[in-house]
């Protein structure tokens, strides 16, 4: 009866198929359509099998813009494609095949309550169309994410594979700044090198694009660091830094610079014994950065400016204006993405137009209020806490684990310290990078907990 009922099911859904194909063909009778619909049972047993693949290419295509870097795939709406598929293999893997297991901690309990409060501030924001748009159509998916990885993560290949994406993903990115250098196309103030300028994009801003080209470094610095490694993962961080790493230089960011040196330091002061060599070194490491980075020969913040030069005098009058909205929305602050629209009303020096807060921690001020900045800077503490617990461990049983999970411990790390560190010019509280930093910090701090029990049951292939 059984196998009666099968072969009649199966016989159902080929020809449902067939009418699908019939249909599509009567609309639009093309080749690749039939193509197209013909593979796409493949395509969705391939989503539903492998869901970390899946959320990684989102975050990888939503935080490295690579759609955007490329413009051939841009018509394609490669993120939309990916963020349904994400969504829809996270319920189908997590809540009704229940393949992963759940489990909770007091670092996605702050998380949490950032997410609540500035949900909250939606609500409450000056201007709601704009705090509900950045919200639905960016942050959400960030928080969804956020936990996402930090179930789907399971294996030490998941850790591996995904570091090795990221600097991939970096490269092109870096590949692209410095084509665009060469060639003169979009810099900003005739020198700074941008991406997607013409078309609005998020790395149309150096800053930005600084930030993204940061945040696969601290992998890439692993990869030649650590020890134990195949000699073609290192040849692989070597080439990748040597290209992010002048991508960077090629943006002439203030806080890029500052972000790169905190990553480079991060590995230095873990290796080299002697502090004061260490101080000394790097002291002298970000004056020759400085001055190989062209900063002084900026349109603006450059060494023809006398005094505070007027970049450095914008930031101030913009954090000026952060603590003006903070004291007025001491629980809420003003509303995500709301800092620009609100800059007329609490400047104290008006120029004639709107300026970013040009930092993370004023601008989660100004945003979320008091309130939501000690949540943030909460969580912050804690991350950073958990990752030094887990190369705790990692160091206490260098025989238990691979190189590749304590290559992804330290870069966890040197990528939060740097990104913090860049976070004093730049602006990234409500968009990618620390979240999945944190993410990912939050799965190998559990997974690695997990190795250390004496019954632990591993996560099988899929």
């Amino acid at each position: 009866m059984n196998t009666m009922l099968n072969l009649f099911t199966n016989h159902y859904l080929i020809f449902i198929w067939i009418i699908l194909l019939t249909f599509a063909w009567s609309v639009m009778p093309h080749p690749l359509l039939v193509i197209g619909i013909s593979i796409l049972p493949i395509a969705i047993l391939m989503m539903l099998h492998y869901p970390f693949l899946m959320v990684l290419l989102f975050v990888i295509f939503s935080f490295f813009r690579i759609h955007e870097v490329i413009p051939q795939l841009y018509n394609f709406k490669i993120p939309l494609l990916l963020s349904l598929a994400s969504f829809a293999t996270l319920g189908w893997n997590v809540f009704y095949k229940q393949r992963f297991t759940l489990w909770w901690r007091p670092e996605l309990t702050g998380l949490t309550a950032f997410f609540i409060a500035v949900s909250i501030g939606v609500v409450m924001a000056s201007n709601l169309p704009i705090a509900i748009q950045y919200y639905l159509n960016i942050f959400i998916k960030i928080a969804i994410m956020c936990f996402a990885i930090t179930w789907l993560t399971t294996r030490e290949t998941d850790f591996a594979f995904a570091a090795k994406a990221i600097v991939f993903a970096g490269c092109i990115v870096g590949i692209k700044a410095l084509y665009n250098k060469a060639n003169g196309i979009g810099l900003v103030e005739e020198t700074r090198v941008t991406i997607g300028r013409v078309f609005g994009s998020v790395l149309g801003d150096p800053n930005d694009l600084s930030l993204v080209l940061m945040f696969p470094s601290a992998f890439a610095v692993g990869f030649i660091l650590t020890k134990g490694l195949s000699y073609r993962l290192k040849i692989y961080g070597v080439m990748s830094i040597c290209i992010l790493f002048s991508a960077i230089l090629a943006t002439q960011s203030r806080g890029g610079l500052l972000g790169i040196l905190a990553v480079f330091g991060i590995f230095a002061y873990r290796r080299i014994q002697n502090k004061l060599l260490f101080l000394g070194g790097g002291a002298i490491a970000a004056l020759i950065l400085y001055q190989v980075a062209g900063i002084s020969g900026r349109v603006s913040g450059g060494a023809a400016e006398e005094g505070i030069d007027a970049s450095a005098m914008g930031r101030i009058y913009a954090w000026e204006a952060a603590i003006g909205m903070a004291n007025d929305n001491p629980f809420t602050g003003v509303g995500i993405d709301n800092f620009y629209s609100n800059y007329f009303f609490y400047s104290p020096h008006w120029d004639g137009v709107n300026h970013a807060v040009h930092s993370t921690w004023f601008g989660v001020l100004a945003e979320t209020g008091y309130v939501g900045l000690i949540i943030f800077v909460t969580v912050i503490v804690m991350l950073v806490k958990t990752n030094l617990h887990t190369l705790q461990i990692l160091e206490s049983h260098p025989s238990k684990f691979s190189p590749a999970i304590h290559t992804t411990a330290e870069a966890l790390l040197a990528g939060l310290v740097g990104t913090l560190a860049a976070g004093t010019f730049l602006t990234f509280g409500f968009s990618w990078p620390i979240y999945i930093l944190g993410a990912m910090t939050i799965s190998l701090a559990h997974w690695t907990e997990q190795q250390l029990l004496p019954h632990t049951v591993q996560q099988k292939d899929y």
